[in-house]
């Protein structure tokens, strides 16, 4: 008996240890939960862009699952940037890009534009040989046909296939290890890191410059609509901000408030875009909202985010889940009016530096693969999501973002104290040597350079200076002046020419406002542009008035970046205009800092001497003889090139106030600039 209860017992503890080896050990203890995601694994809709401010939604685990995605398209399956791109073609001069020949006959307006935007590039290229990268364009001609398949194709490695709109050619070709550039891929396709998303434009798209932001109030209104969701056949509508209405579900039932249709493509001035992912059309509409400053709210879309892989999309737009109506609509209701303006500041930066023309679509996706050769530090995430955007932050300058003009404030830093004097002697004349001296009498001079691009011979003696004084040969060219001369060593730039006339204070003066405007032009003479009503084109003038829009660059303090920009991002057309015309040069460098900053010039005060020396602007009403001979129009040259007018005017004149000080006359600061 004894024997048999042993042998029970051991059995029973045999088949218990056999059944939890079966059910895989003792996960019979963890409590009945939903299983979390496995990290690193594909994971279904929502993906949430904001997770502060929607902080109170459901976790996905906890929602209806949605239904099982389509399978996905093959794009090269495995492909990624280290499996199916040669890099080391690419390591001499950076990216380079040859485009194949599309097919004989006329092609589309969107093809020209396209191919307009990548000869003006940087990195294009005509020649095969040299390029790293052979761009392939998905495009369909006004009779229907569609473009040859790329020769050689070499299984698509280092290719690129471009669709920038909705409706290109089908592909009748294996992309093999080809990348992807397209509108609105699905995520099911994307490859991230190796694809590239891009926004879905209109036909009517323009090719460069295009419309500004249409944001004009940047906080809500009393009267002005909470929400604007789309309408089926185009358009959109408001809705009120009653926070039990979910107008885009059409289980809800409750009154969804006070509503107001918008035909057409105009978009409502309303502070949140609701846009269902599911549309066709969904894409353009984000595009739509964002050229608005009306804040995108997604509902569960399944199309990547354009330019995902480098903008930040939680700092100007909202993903959220469609399927918990209610919270999102009180979410949206209860952000607090910083967040709300923070949205729409970024809505118009990113709308402006990326996606407002087809050019600057295309660049930005020449940039994104750039960055991809010279690594991650290329453009740190700060370059490509403040402004003025990666596509002005050159990163063959630098990687370091306080090493450029416009992040001082940013990061909290300010210009070193020094400035190099840069002296262009161009015409016939006498040597510069009063200016010399009186530039090397400041204490913030680090060093002075002399262009010499005059035919006359050089001095043989110049004059004995504290500072180290450099003799540089020039190419007879007025544009040499803005060349990013290796032995330019200090931030700020004093570019002169050798018939300006200034003194040390005015030079002291003008330096010290230049360090709490770093990003800007501090200049002593100033243009002004003009609209001519008569003309139907724009003119300037070197009028005095109170009003200006432009400093001359005969005697005016910037930042040495400015140089690297005007060389290596202006078009070479826009440069050889310049040097048709001395007084041009001066109109391009202002529209070329104008452009990236959005901001006028900063004037301060001169002498009489070098008011009577400044040069006379032509194209407009001038103080001059009438007799003079003509020049190139160069400011509508200018205007047409950059797509749109980028001067700024202003009436802010900064002088020295230390004269209300009562103090001794030899202990004010800037004895000679303080007039009582």
């Amino acid at each position: 008996m004894q024997l048999w209860r042993k042998k029970s017992l051991w059995l029973a503890l045999s088949a218990s240890w056999l059944l939890l080896v079966l059910l895989g050990g003792f996960p019979l203890l963890r409590p009945a939960v939903p299983p979390r995601p496995r990290p690193g694994g594909p994971q279904r809709w929502p993906r949430w862009l904001d997770a502060e401010l929607l902080q109170s939604f459901s976790q996905p685990g906890e929602l209806p699952e949605d239904a099982p995605p389509p399978p996905q398209a093959s794009h090269g399956s495995s492909c990624d940037w280290g499996t199916c791109f040669d890099t080391s073609k690419c390591r001499g001069d950076g990216l380079k890009v040859f485009v194949h020949q599309v097919a004989a006959g006329p092609i589309s307006e969107t093809g020209r534009k396209i191919l307009a935007s990548l000869e003006v590039s940087r990195y294009h290229t005509f020649s095969p040989a040299e390029a790293c990268l052979r761009l392939f364009l998905s495009l369909d001609s006004p009779a229907g046909e569609c473009s040859p398949v790329p020769t050689p194709w070499n299984g698509g490695r280092n290719h690129l296939v471009l669709s920038l709109h909705s409706a290109p050619c089908p592909r009748t070709f294996q992309l093999g290890q080809a990348m992807v550039a397209e509108a609105s891929p699905t995520v099911d396709s994307f490859r991230p890191g190796f694809d590239v998303a891009l926004p879905l434009l209109p036909e009517a798209h323009p090719w460069r410059g295009g419309a500004p932001g249409q944001l004009r109030q940047h906080s809500p209104q009393p009267g002005v609509a909470l929400l604007a969701l789309e309408e089926e056949r185009g358009g959109w509508r408001t809705a009120g901000t009653n926070s039990s209405a979910c107008p885009w579900d059409g289980h809800c039932k409750q009154d969804p408030g006070p509503e107001q249709t918008h035909p057409g493509e105009m978009l409502p001035n309303a502070t949140f875009c609701l846009i269902s992912g599911q549309r066709v059309d969904a894409s353009s509409r984000f595009l739509q909202a964002l050229q608005a400053g009306c804040i995108p709210v997604l509902l569960s879309p399944r199309w990547e985010l354009p330019f995902s892989e480098v903008i930040d999309w939680t700092k100007a737009a909202i993903v959220a889940d469609k399927r918990v109506p209610l919270q999102v609509l009180a979410a949206l209701q209860e952000m607090p009016p910083a967040r709300v303006l923070a949205l729409r500041q970024q809505t118009q930066f990113l709308w402006d530096a990326y996606f407002s023309s087809v050019e600057k679509v295309i660049h930005t996706t020449l940039e994104i693969i750039q960055d991809r050769i010279f690594g991650t530090s290329a453009h740190p995430s700060l370059l490509w999501n403040s402004p003025p955007g990666a596509l002005l932050a050159l990163p063959t300058f630098s990687t370091i973002p306080q090493n450029f003009p416009f992040y001082h404030l940013q990061r909290g830093s300010r210009p070193e104290g020094r400035f190099s004097a840069l002296i262009w002697v161009g015409a016939p004349g006498q040597p510069p040597l009063k200016l010399i001296q009186a530039v090397a009498g400041s204490q913030h001079c680090a060093q002075i350079l002399v262009l010499w691009s005059s035919e006359q011979p050089l001095p043989s003696r110049w004059p004995e200076t504290a500072v180290p004084l450099t003799v540089m040969d020039g190419h007879r060219k007025v544009s040499d002046r803005f060349f990013p001369y290796r032995a330019i060593n200090t931030d700020a730039i004093l570019s002169l020419d050798a018939r300006s006339s200034l003194s040390t204070m005015e030079v002291n003066f003008a330096f010290v406002v230049w360090q709490s405007f770093p990003e800007r032009m501090v200049g002593f003479l100033t243009w002004s542009h003009f609209w001519d009503e008569a003309l139907g084109g724009w003119g300037y003038t070197a009028e005095r008035a109170n009003e200006f829009s432009m400093v001359l660059t005969t005697a005016a303090f910037y930042h040495r970046y400015y140089h690297t920009l005007f060389t290596h991002s202006l078009p070479k057309a826009l440069r050889t205009l310049a040097d048709e015309a001395p007084t041009c040069v001066d109109v391009l460098m202002n529209f070329l800092v104008a452009a990236v900053t959005k901001l006028p010039p900063i004037k301060v005060p001169c002498g009489k001497q070098q008011q009577e020396a400044a040069p006379l602007a032509p194209g407009g009403r001038r103080s001059g003889p009438k007799h003079q001979p003509p020049v190139p129009d160069c400011i509508n040259q200018m205007a047409a090139a950059f797509g749109h007018m980028p001067l700024v005017s202003s009436r802010l004149r900064l002088d020295p106030v230390l004269f209300k000080d009562p103090v001794s006359v030899q202990r004010k600061k800037y004895r000679s600039l303080e007039k009582p």
